[in-house]
């Protein structure tokens, strides 16, 4: 396990380990010192029914994705390919002439034209040409478009912004995480000189693959380490983004790191360092959709934990989109401190679009004690938006609010037959998001998980500016 002298407190929960006695034994019994499915410091007593049964519940969905593993990677490289296959070959009708002709264009995985899941469902990778850079819908929009953009691969991402922004494509990085022992993290940094001589450096975190089992382990995983004059952060998200087993967070590696399984906070601290050097007027956002939300807004509190005043200083700002909960409250008051006020304005915004499911997790309860910090940029199916401190329903299981959910469902469904005639052509919804939003009808809180409506809210949506201090007022 890590390096627990980091830590004034920790509790790790290890799916992997779960038989079936363990997961028993977590109903009946909070002590951890006699679960292999569970490791804290010695005498360790989860206290409380309730509590034990959130941990029985998150292990039980852990172990159950990583016995799914194998199946669901196998069935998301089966709809890579085949929903790669049909646009590459200009369709239904010109992929079966081309096979009887017997020159069908077979999908390259990995070239710069090979769309992952994200971007089969949201085909878009043009900016808006009508925000531009002043317009206060500027960043935001460029964010989720990076964001989105992050889910791809790297001949992909320097494609795009080479040809399709304009941009300058500085770095792709593949990274180690120590406990899963698999590279897992993934981003990148690009530079918009539209700003110019002020350039603005886009760091970018990919969220979530929705076929790796993996990665959804990570975002249910309740395990949380306890860091001294910080807080309780999320066990999941800083082991993606660089919590060693050895070394916990040191404010620098060795000299004997292994530069072939580079750790996502220290290789892309140290691009920024490079380029803000190079340029004294530069600034940077960092941006993510889901867990690339919570990989987001923890990388700047880790440089607070490390005292890096400069990179602080030239944060212009946190973009995040269905980000989940990455940890306590005294974890949001260690936030405030750095992302809360700036020069007058905050520096973190948490996009939500309606019934996400995502940014209701982990539990925000007296038993996780998981907690959202900042304002929380909401905005409904129409798009209009609000500054609330808390999104609706914000730990989403609620007998009240099932039945408005699926009629909500029933009116993305419906809403995305039309939208494209309303709106243009770019908003036109494809056969994959519509199969996401009739899966809706089942699961109303995946679909609105999706970049296409968090793309549309930056594009669609009112502006909501966070220096004011109306939290509950509809700003149009």
């Amino acid at each position: 396990m890590a390096d627990t002298g980091f830590f004034t407190d920790y509790l790790v929960l290890r799916p992997d380990k779960a038989g079936l006695r363990d997961l028993l034994h977590v109903l009946y019994s909070g002590n951890v010192d006699e679960n292999e499915s569970m490791f804290g410091p010695p005498g360790t007593e989860i206290a409380g029914m309730r509590r034990r049964w959130d941990i029985f519940i998150s292990l039980l969905v852990q172990r159950s994705l990583l016995l799914l593993s194998s199946p669901l990677a196998w069935f998301g490289s089966a709809v890579g390919f085949w929903g790669n296959l049909v646009p590459d070959n200009g369709g239904l009708l010109s992929l079966f002439a081309n096979f009887m002709r017997g020159d069908v264009q077979i999908p390259v995985k990995g070239s710069d034209t090979y769309r992952s899941a994200i971007g089969l469902i949201d085909t878009r990778v043009q900016l808006d040409k009508s925000i531009k850079s002043g317009d206060p819908r500027y960043q935001a929009a460029l964010a989720i478009m990076a964001a989105k953009l992050s889910y791809e691969n790297e001949p992909f991402i320097e494609s795009t912004i080479k040809n399709q922004w304009k941009m300058e494509f500085l770095a792709y990085y593949n990274c180690w995480n120590d406990y899963e022992e698999d590279f897992t993290t993934q981003a990148f940094i690009m530079r918009d000189k539209t700003n110019s001589p002020a350039d603005l450096i886009v760091v970018a975190f990919r969220g979530t693959e929705p076929f790796d089992a993996t990665q959804w382990c990570t975002d249910i995983d309740f395990s949380w380490y306890e860091i001294p004059h910080v807080g309780k952060i999320h066990g999941g998200f800083i082991k993606a983004l660089g919590l060693q087993k050895n070394g916990g967070l040191p404010k620098e590696l060795d000299d004997h790191s292994n530069k072939q399984r580079p750790y996502a906070y220290y290789a892309v601290r140290e691009e920024l360092r490079d380029e803000l050097r190079r340029n004294e007027n530069a600034r940077y956002i960092v941006t993510g959709h889901s867990l690339g939300g919570a990989l987001a807004v923890l990388f700047p509190l880790v440089l607070a934990l490390h005292g890096e005043d400069l990179l602080l200083e030239r944060l212009e700002g946190v973009y995040t989109f269905g980000q989940p909960r990455v940890g306590d409250e005294k974890l949001g008051e260690f936030a405030e401190k750095y992302l809360g006020a700036a020069d007058g304005r905050r520096r973190y915004s948490r996009f939500v679009y309606c019934n996400d499911l995502v940014p209701r997790l982990p539990y925000d309860d007296s038993t996780l004690l998981f907690k959202h910090f900042g304002k929380c940029l909401y905005y409904n199916s129409f798009y209009r938006g609000t500054v609330k401190d808390e999104e609706p329903n914000k730990n989403y299981f609620s007998v009240f609010t099932v039945i408005p959910k699926y009629f909500n469902a029933m009116w993305e469904l419906v809403r995305g037959f039309f939208i494209g005639f309303i709106e243009g052509s770019d908003y036109r919804e494809g056969w994959a998001l519509r199969l996401l939003r009739l899966f809706g009808l089942i699961v109303p809180g995946l679909p609105p998980h999706s970049p296409q409506d968090y793309v549309n809210c930056t594009r669609l949506g009112n502006y909501l500016p966070l220096d004011t201090e109306k939290h509950e007022i509809k700003l149009d």
